[in-house]
């Protein structure tokens, strides 16, 4: 479970790729049997995973996101992926775009009492050209299509059937599995890789407003 007295830093209400967020992980002393040594850390890593070849951090403007069914494959997560490098993402909300009215609506998702979604991850400590080690993290993903609700986020692909749009979700734990999830090798990572009920997930539309409807408003409450 994340731990007790964790609280999330100051300025994280909204992280975007490669921005510090935090992550939860398994301390790296924890195997050398110090009771000392919590169970849990958390500790700030950049949003988009990068692995040894990664130039800047602008290449995790391509990594903050890695589908399930090909990290094991791909030059960019493969070695997080090998070396069972989870890790959970605390979120308060996730946020994805409903294309149903023909344009995006942002949509809030939300555990249904109030608590943290975790989000499975994976993080890699990249090198940076000054010589600095700097932790970073990507969000696992998976197909959506038959979810109840994710299947309706994200823009439709009007050339492929409504059964094979390959609509994306995070991969969201039950707090159950977050132990579970940070010991497992990688050769059981793919066990975690299932959809959150939907009847878990609280629905939230928060519709940008038009530039014609700020304008009514402000006429309307001019000392504001």
């Amino acid at each position: 479970m994340i731990p007790a007295d964790w609280e999330a830093p100051a300025g994280t209400s909204h992280v975007y790729p490669t921005q510090l967020a935090p992550i939860i992980r398994r301390p790296a002393a924890r195997e050398s049997g110090d009771e000392a040594v919590p169970e849990f850390e958390a500790v700030m890593a950049r949003f988009g995973l990068l692995p040894g070849f990664a130039k800047d951090l602008k290449s995790g403007t391509r990594t903050y996101n890695a589908r399930s069914e090909t990290a094991a494959s791909l030059p960019s997560f493969k070695g997080a992926w090998a070396k069972g490098r989870h890790c959970i993402v605390p979120c308060e909300a996730i946020y994805e775009p409903d294309w149903r009215t023909g344009t995006h609506i942002p949509t809030r998702f939300t555990a249904t009492e109030d608590g943290t979604l975790g989000v499975a991850g994976l993080w890699q400590p990249w090198r940076a050209p000054t010589g600095e080690w700097i932790d970073t993290f990507t969000m696992l993903t998976l197909n959506a299509d038959e979810h109840p609700l994710m299947k309706h986020m994200h823009r439709p692909d009007r050339g492929r059937p409504v059964e094979m749009q390959d609509k994306r979700m995070v991969v969201i734990l039950p707090e159950a599995q977050y132990a579970e999830w940070l010991d497992a090798p990688a050769e059981r990572s793919k066990e975690f890789m299932t959809q959150y009920p939907a009847e878990r997930l609280v629905v939230t539309p928060e519709p940008v407003a038009t530039k014609a409807a700020s304008a009514r408003a402000k006429k309307a409450n001019p000392a504001e």
